[in-house]
């Protein structure tokens, strides 16, 4: 694997004075000096993530809640990001960024931020974060400062509930060092049995296990917890009798965890990505996180028998893993978080189920997710379940959730009668085993499932119910930006729309078509679906929102997405820059475009919004002469969106709900000066410093008072 890594160093990516001279005199739109890493624009947005951490004003375990998301993202970074960043360098596939770099030139980028961002993130942790709990009678405490009670409940508790479920795991001569799952928490032991030489062994933290032990309570109001690789530490003399225990460290591995499926090789998808989840655990070492105080001797041992070297070490200050601190998130103390609030339930909804169609029918309904409930798509789905005039259900899934009332309703129209088609997209990242559990539930019921197409993920949301109404078919329909699990559509902001309009009913009949049997339609009435007419549908747009411009001066862009990673995309908008129009991004994570250079994007402005709830819907607006043009849906700017995934966007034409989109929703995301950053030509993000005299305004908090 890749043993004695030579780095190279790297310039930070910020455009030289030479550059930016050269490139206001004769810019050329495709040179990679206009482009930033998309993978260091994904740390920058982690480096974001912190500072929802750092906030004073945050609540305290919501603080420690964004800690914890800031941990598992760094964790996928790296099983995603600098994982095939070496699988390149290993197969010599080596792709240069957008940004002109090497895959060892990111990488090094990558490592010097990372080390940052880690550091920064336990000096948070020791500083701010520990003080505080303690302030609010919530203390982690270490073995040494347990009183003689709390001790004896410790050892009593491993040797009940711990002890059984270790299994200590020697190396020596005649047992070779053991796999180290992906993710997993260890402990890295050194023992001698008084003859002076020091053999290693190796316990796996059991994951099962609640990884905060709550201690039994003192005084009234305070709680004390201690970590659990701690009581295990403290009671390795069990596991290892008549042994000296010399030293005892934690440490945790990433691993690469890409799939790689060769789709054409299979007769059955299922099969290959069930075979392909379990060897992820498998897979080549990205990363070693190590407790500081672990002698080099042992780190030796580990990064030689896990083929990384010194570059991947990342030393911290404990807990290792820090994202297990989640366990705090369940103490139940209100006043440490935000203050709940009560979704709304959209107008004709909420009633009897029966009449939910005719609402649909007597105008299309759009509902904006968190602050108006998801229920209404639960209730669709269930009263189509039941209604005896429903034919059949058709929808995509991609991340359902666990125990999810959407499955559960499709059961039910299964028992009742309907045709149920459903396509469950199984190579969503990390959802994988969810997804073939309950794809198989469906099968068993009776249920038409198709796994996704060869080489494509199916990334769009659709569901489409067929009900005979007198003499006539009707299609009712609700598409979404976001997935159907009413678990993230709480914590997601997303927009769906019901309708039943027989152009939109008859293109998604089309694409269903096209995704479980051999359509090869790829022209569609309203949509715009990827991998065919996205990419070109919005170069259509932005070509006559710059033909407009030229025109008439008023042409004006707004573009809410994730991510903006896409070359030719940014190109396009440099472009439409230069021809004056207006442009405001509002991009929560990568943006690999510059705003602000000279002669190439003066007349662009990009915000990124972080916030209590996760921006996650995409929204594309025209200004189009004052005929304006929407569309949302479930793609970002990304190659893998716009080359490789099926994703629908679809038009919003109804003129009340244009209206709630331009002025109630984009409106509001671009007047926020609390939550919003705006970024520089550097690719950096800065604050802005509200007005004198201007009212405070963040866009979350605007909708939970007015659309909740």
């Amino acid at each position: 694997m890749h043993h004695h890594r030579a780095f190279m160093s790297a310039e930070p990516s910020k455009l030289s004075a030479i550059a930016r001279r050269e490139l206001a005199s004769s810019p050329r739109l495709d040179s990679p000096d206009l482009y930033l890493n998309p993978h260091l624009g994904l740390l920058a947005f982690q480096r974001r993530v912190l500072e929802e951490a750092q906030d004073k004003n945050t609540p305290l375990l919501e603080r420690i809640k964004f800690i914890s998301i800031l941990s598992s993202n760094i964790d996928e970074f790296f099983m995603v990001r600098v994982a095939n960043l070496w699988q390149q360098l290993e197969t010599r596939t080596t792709e240069i960024g957008i940004d002109g770099r090497s895959p060892l030139e990111q990488l090094e980028l990558i490592r010097v931020e990372i080390t940052n961002l880690t550091t920064e993130i336990y000096r948070l942790w020791h500083d701010e974060i520990m003080p505080e709990l303690n302030s609010a009678g919530i203390r982690i405490l270490k073995l040494d400062e347990l009183s003689t009670q709390n001790r004896i409940f410790v050892d009593d508790y491993f040797a009940r509930e711990v002890y059984p479920v270790l299994t200590p795991l020697a190396v020596d001569q005649g047992r070779p060092f053991p796999h180290i799952s992906n993710l997993s928490l260890n402990i890295g032991a050194s023992v001698t049995n008084g003859d002076g030489v020091e053999r290693f062994a190796r316990i796996k933290v059991p994951g099962t296990l609640p990884q905060l032990l709550a201690l039994p309570a003192g005084e009234p109001h305070e709680l004390s917890f201690v970590w659990l690789e701690q009581v295990i530490i403290a009671n390795l003399g069990m596991l290892f009798p008549d042994m000296e225990i010399v030293k005892a460290d934690v440490f945790h591995v990433t691993r690469d965890a890409e799939l790689a499926i060769q789709e054409l090789e299979t007769e059955d998808l299922l099969e290959s990505i069930q075979e392909a989840v379990w060897r992820r655990r498998f897979r080549d070492a990205v990363r070693l996180q190590v407790e500081s105080g672990m002698p080099q001797k042992l780190v030796d041992l580990l990064t030689s028998n896990l083929e990384l070297d010194q570059n991947d070490v990342y030393r911290v200050d404990g807990p290792v893993d820090i994202g297990r601190v989640k366990a705090l998130l369940n103490i139940d103390r209100p006043a440490l978080n935000d203050k709940p609030f009560m979704p709304s339930t959209p107008k004709g909804f909420g009633g009897p189920r029966g009449e939910i169609f005719k609402t649909i029918q007597e105008g299309d309904v759009l509902v904006h997710h968190p602050f108006e409930s998801f229920q209404p798509v639960v209730d669709f789905l269930r009263a189509a379940a039941d209604d005896p005039d429903v034919l059949a259900i058709k929808m995509t899934l991609y991340r359902v959730g666990r125990n999810s009332p959407i499955v559960e309703a499709l059961l039910d129209a299964i028992q009742n009668g309907k045709q149920v088609a459903v396509l469950v997209e199984l190579k969503a990242r990390f959802d994988e085993e969810s997804n073939i559990e309950w794809a198989q539930k469906l099968e068993r019921e009776g249920v038409h499932v198709v796994y996704g197409l060869p080489n494509v993920k199916v990334h769009c949301k659709m569901a489409m119910v067929v009900r005979r109404e007198g003499e006539r078919i009707r299609r009712y329909l609700h598409l979404g930006t976001g997935n159907y699990n009413p678990g993230t559509a709480r914590a997601y902001t997303d927009l769906g729309l019901f309708t039943c309009n027989e152009e939109i009913g008859a293109d998604v009949s089309d694409l269903f078509n096209h995704l479980t049997g051999y359509s090869a339609k790829k022209a569609y009435r309203k949509l715009l679906v990827a991998p065919h007419s996205i990419r070109s549908g919005l170069e259509k747009l932005i070509r006559a929102e710059m033909e407009r411009q030229t025109q008439h001066g008023d042409g004006h862009i707004i573009f809410k997405m994730n991510a903006l990673e896409d070359a030719g995309m940014i190109r396009l908008l440099y472009e439409a820059s230069r021809a004056g129009v207006s442009i405001d991004l509002i991009i929560r994570g990568v943006c690999s475009l510059r705003p602000g250079v000279p002669g190439v994007s003066d007349n662009i402005r990009v915000r990124s919004i972080i916030g209590r709830f996760l921006e996650h819907s995409r929204i594309f607006y025209f200004h189009n002469g004052g005929e304006e043009r929407v569309y949302i849906g479930s793609a970002d700017l990304m190659p893998r969106n716009l080359n490789r995934r099926v994703e629908v966007l679809f038009p919003i034409e109804n003129a009340r709900m244009l209206r709630r989109i331009r002025d109630k929703i984009l409106e509001k995301y671009l007047a926020d000066h609390v939550a919003a950053r705006i970024m520089q030509p550097d690719g950096s993000f800065i604050r802005q410093a509200n007005k004198p005299g201007r009212k405070v305004l963040s866009a979350q908090e605007w909708f939970m008072k007015h659309e909740a």
